[in-house]
C-alpha cells in the first residue's frame, strides 16, 4: 500500500500540480486524476502502481516526458506533492469515495492543440479544471 499511495501522489502531481493552484482547478483537479487511476485499477485488477506504471497510460511517467524528471525529483518542501499525497492517502483508504469524474478512465489536457485520436465519436462525462474526462471501456 505505501508503494501504491507513492505512486499514485506522484502522478496526481505529474498530471495535474498545474491545476492544483487554478481558480477552476484546485483539489478537484487532483481528486480527478486520482479517481481515474483508481476506475482503471478496478476495472484491470491490477494494484494503483502497476496501472499508473504501465507504458504509455498516464504521460508523466513516460521516458521522454518532461514530468518524468520533475517527479523523480520532487523537493521534500513541496507542498502541492505534500496535498497530492493526502489526495492519494484519503482514495486508497476510502476516505473521498464520490468519483468526482462519473467513471472516466481517460482524460486529456484542454490545453492540447487537438484532442487525441480516442476521443473521436466520444462524449466527455466530466470537465473538472483543464482536464476533459471519458468513460471508455478497454
Amino acid at each position: 500500500m505505501d508503494r501504491d499511495i507513492e505512486i499514485m501522489a506522484k502522478t496526481i502531481y505529474g498530471e495535474a500540480r498545474g491545476e492544483y493552484r487554478l481558480p477552476n482547478g484546485g483539489t478537484n483537479s487532483l481528486i480527478a486524476i486520482g479517481n481515474v487511476v483508481m476506475n482503471r485499477a478496478k476495472r484491470s485488477g491490477e494494484s494503483i502502481a502497476i496501472e499508473c506504471l504501465k507504458p504509455y497510460q498516464f504521460s508523466c511517467w513516460n521516458k521522454n516526458d518532461p514530468n518524468r524528471a520533475v517527479i523523480n525529483n520532487i523537493p521534500l518542501s513541496d507542498t502541492v506533492y505534500e496535498k497530492c499525497f493526502i489526495t492519494a492517502g484519503q482514495l486508497l483508504c476510502g476516505d473521498l469515495q464520490d468519483d468526482i469524474t462519473n467513471g472516466a478512465t481517460h482524460y486529456y489536457s484542454a490545453r492540447m492543440r487537438s484532442p487525441p485520436y480516442w476521443t473521436v465519436n466520444k462524449q466527455p462525462v466530466a470537465m473538472i479544471g483543464n482536464h476533459i474526462f471519458f468513460n471508455l471501456l478497454y
